[in-house]
């Protein structure tokens, strides 16, 4: 199998996608001639047209305005928002309409819709460009919210979104972008949504996370299996809906937990998280649930000293390893 980044599995598979289904098309800002900021649509209108890769005013209520009416009305947009940090003006377009659609309309239409957004820190974004957003989404019935870590599944759960009959929100870690590269078949396939993974088996306690902080807690883990704690590491992959079933297994078997998130922890997918093991493993539990995330503060300093100590890191998660394993 070929190996790419994540950038680059974005890139193939909405290519693929569009080759596939003509009703799908792609909008946003500088999608266009740029091919985007990060260059996920790089080649897209040379090979598409206009007509189907469209550069949009720098308004975000606009893109997705615009990708709600064409998707109640038989088409399959992709709309990018350049930076999650830019998606407030287009909260009630996602939120108070597309959300609602299908609800709203007894199922007599639907909004299959895909909003991939860039998120996170850890890239000297500062704090304009370097925001965790998932939580509001996460929340709100009728979205589904997919945040993928490595380039297998931005390519699988990418298809899943782009081929889903009502509106999917996609957060691509932008951290990841270039730095996680990993074998893609060439073949069509996809990944399911509401599905997680465990990217490493364990026996002595569970992490649970998503995007970035993925990778960070399997560096983490092979730190820790050098002073004899075998811990097993759960993707999340799905923020909504989230795969319960694994998450309780998981923890009912190991007996401990550590949910690491690069978000805040008050009130976010971390808190949904130990609501569920706490409600279901509770007699399992040799420990307390355990939760490490930044300090509860605006993200993200532009500092790099700043940005550091903000951010989870493997260090930081082998410490609170060690410290959970000790109780």
């Amino acid at each position: 199998m070929p190996e790419m980044t994540v950038i680059e599995a974005v890139r193939e598979t909405m290519r693929a996608e569009m080759r596939r289904d003509e009703s799908i098309i792609l909008m946003g800002e500088d999608v266009g001639n740029r091919g985007g900021v990060f260059l996920a649509s790089d080649g897209f209108v040379d090979e598409f047209g206009e007509e189907r890769v469209i550069d949009t005013p720098l308004a975000e209520s606009l893109i997705c305005g615009l990708a709600l009416g064409a998707a109640v009305n038989g088409m399959r947009p992709v709309a990018e928002i350049q930076f999650a940090d830019f998606v407030w003006p287009a909260i009630n377009q996602i939120v108070g309409e597309a959300a609602r659609v299908r609800y709203g309309t007894n199922g007599a239409k639907s909004a299959p819709m895909t909003i991939r957004i860039p998120y996170g820190g850890g890239v000297r974004g500062g704090l304009y460009h370097s925001q965790s957003i998932e939580v509001l989404f996460a929340h709100t019935p009728g979205l589904t919210v997919v945040a993928p870590a490595t380039p297998y599944d931005a390519k699988g759960l990418l298809a899943s979104a782009i081929r889903a009959d009502d509106p999917v929100i996609v957060l691509e870690h932008k951290r990841t972008y270039r730095l996680i590269k990993g074998e893609v078949p060439d073949d069509d396939y996809t990944v399911p949504i509401g599905k997680a993974e465990i990217k490493r088996p364990g026996s002595d306690m569970t992490i649970v996370t998503y995007g970035l902080m993925l990778h960070y807690a399997l560096q983490a883990a092979a730190t820790a299996m050098e002073l004899g704690i075998d811990v097993e590491v759960v993707d999340l992959r799905t923020l909504r809906p989230l795969d319960r079933e694994t998450i309780i297994e998981s923890v009912s078997r190991t007996g401990k937990v550590l949910i690491v998130q690069e978000d805040t922890p008050a009130v976010s997918i971390s808190s949904e998280v130990a609501a569920i093991i706490g409600e279901h493993c509770f007699f399992d539990l040799d420990g307390p649930i355990t939760r490490l995330g930044p300090p509860d503060i605006p993200p993200m300093p532009f500092s790099p000293i700043q940005e550091a100590a903000f951010m989870p890191s493997p260090e930081k998660i082998v410490s609170a390893i060690e410290k959970l394993a000790e109780l």
